[in-house]
């Protein structure tokens, strides 16, 4: 792990906050850390050996566990953009680590409408998610007793996968302790597809997992969004909030379950 050279945060400072009329401002105080997932430049996650991608695993857990000491921060993102479409600045296969003073919009309202959900029907969505689409079997790309990895019903991009624990997990870093093995078994793999399928396609993947102080809940469930660069966001997209997928989440899991990993 490294500090990133140009980072979107600082560490150092106050966390001030003041209003400026109607708008709300606070100083850019957080950290930006990037994880060099191997010292060799050829690799990627999906070519690496297995057991290096655990250790990629073990060092986000272990950066999450010191960062939350630091009481300034509400929310620690970690995400991997690989290849240049999916604006990697940097050839050699690494990872990044954002902790923000702030829970973001978008984390805070897919938390808070999985306590919605929970509150009326007392069951994780995302346990009833992977209930239902391992019984339907059709959008399952990987699976097994510790991971299922599946394309979600209405997905964003070509391709769009989730990754999630099989049994209830609301936080990535309080995973016992196989689960970090069990999860670079299946991560390897699918993304080992993903390059035999997409011919090594550029992709985004970001780590879901429950804000600091709400890590132990019942209806929140950690999981990984894996975005590959297929298809580009423009005016339509932007201007109503709707996605144009022109590859039904059947098709990209059947070419997934039926690819051999290179």
């Amino acid at each position: 792990m490294v500090a990133k050279k140009f980072p979107a945060l600082g560490i150092e400072g106050n966390l001030d906050r003041e209003g400026e009329g109607l708008f709300d401002r606070m100083s850019g105080i957080g950290a930006h850390e990037v994880i060099i997932e191997s010292p060799d430049h050829q690799v990627t996650l999906a070519t690496m050996p297995e057991k290096a991608l655990e250790e990629t695993l073990w060092a986000y857990r272990d950066r999450v566990l010191d960062l939350k000491n630091d009481r300034r921060f509400r929310y620690i993102l970690l995400f991997k953009n690989h290849g240049e479409a999916a604006g990697a600045t940097l050839e050699h296969t690494h990872s990044q680590l954002i902790a923000l003073p702030i829970v973001p919009k978008r984390v805070r309202e897919e938390v808070d409408s999985s306590k919605h959900y929970y509150d009326e029907k007392e069951r994780c969505i995302f346990c009833d998610i992977i209930r239902q689409e391992i019984e339907t079997d059709k959008r399952v790309i990987l699976n097994d007793d510790h991971f299922v990895a599946l394309a979600p019903y209405a997905p964003r991009f070509p391709f769009e996968a989730w990754i999630l624990p099989r049994q209830h997990s609301s936080a990535f870093e309080n995973m016992p302790t196989p689960y970090y093995g069990n999860l670079a078994r299946i991560l390897r793999e699918f993304l080992s597809r993903l390059d035999s399928v997409l011919a090594y396609p550029a992709y985004n993947y970001v780590i879901h997992t429950s804000p600091v102080g709400e890590e132990v809940n019942d209806h929140y469930h950690w999981h990984i969004e894996v975005m590959p660069k297929l298809t580009r966001v423009a005016g339509f997209e932007w201007g109503t909030g709707f996605y144009i997928n022109p590859t039904p989440p059947e098709e990209s899991a059947r070419f997934l379950r039926e690819a051999r990993a290179k």
